[in-house]
């Protein structure tokens, strides 16, 4: 997080979601204020806007909007766009998306703004505390200014804090998607497969916790385990058979074992 002093900032939040309702209140606790929440569903808006003091709830993207420093988009990636085109900017305001795999050039089509991007490498979900200041936060902006406000911001949340360009940010996106969501879905079988035999989930626990703590400690190829490095093929032939019933993820394990072998 920032060591210097920093200004704090207005921030118009565009978005009442997931991200959105983790990043407000951490805005404010750091120090800055939230101008207004604004999202389509007007409920979701007034209920993030009543946690965080003095936001209005703002209830059309095509009337002027009102004074910030920093306009923050927490939408989804499909939305970024029609959302730009839809709004009543400021001239010169900067508005900064949050998204991973979306690009700089998005803003192309709205000269009238300054481009940036503020994304916040992290899983969110309801109910789920976020540790801000472990959070790595990835800042590209389309000048030195724009740049700089964000770093800023960023560094009053964060203690990880990168400047990554576009190309960058979609490679650090896929990976994340393998560590994070690929990762999820896999336990999410193995959750399925210990209830089919009426076994509890809790007893993968500390093997998942040391593959974690291994993979994060150890170049992760460097520590594979399992069949498919063994190349066992009599294990390997009877957890396919075991997988009968469910086709997808049979075919899903001969494709990991594969990619696994690629890798020997």
């Amino acid at each position: 997080m920032l060591t210097r002093p920093f200004t704090p900032l207005r921030i118009g939040l565009l978005g009442a979601g997931r991200v959105a309702s983790q990043l407000g209140p951490a805005l404010v606790a750091a120090g800055h204020s939230v101008a207004f929440v604004w999202n389509r569903n007007h409920d979701r808006a007034s209920a993030l806007a009543a946690e965080l003091p003095g936001a209005q709830v703002l209830g059309d993207v095509a009337s002027p909007l009102p004074p910030a420093d920093v306009y923050l988009l927490a939408v989804p990636d499909a939305a970024v766009a029609p959302l730009l085109a839809a709004t009543s900017w400021p001239e010169g305001a900067l508005v900064a998306h949050l998204a991973g795999a979306l690009p700089l050039s998005v803003f192309d089509a709205q000269p009238a703004v300054r481009g940036g991007v503020f994304y916040p490498l992290q899983t969110f979900s309801p109910g789920r505390a976020i540790d801000w200041p472990a959070v790595p936060l990835c800042i590209e902006a389309s000048g030195i200014a724009a740049e700089t406000t964000l770093l800023d911001l960023a560094g009053s949340l964060s203690q990880r804090v990168l400047r990554l360009d576009s190309a960058q940010r979609l490679k650090l996106h896929v990976a994340a998607v393998f560590a994070n969501n690929f990762t999820n879905h896999l336990l999410g079988i193995a959750d399925a497969l210990l209830a089919e035999a009426r076994l509890p989930a809790e007893l993968l626990a500390p093997l998942v916790r040391e593959t974690v703590d291994k993979a994060l400690a150890n170049p992760p190829f460097a520590v594979q385990t399992g069949p498919a490095v063994r190349r066992d093929a009599p294990t390997l032939a009877a957890h396919a058979a075991a997988l009968a019933a469910h086709p997808a993820w049979q075919a899903l394990y001969a494709q990991l074992t594969a990619s696994i072998q690629a890798q020997l």
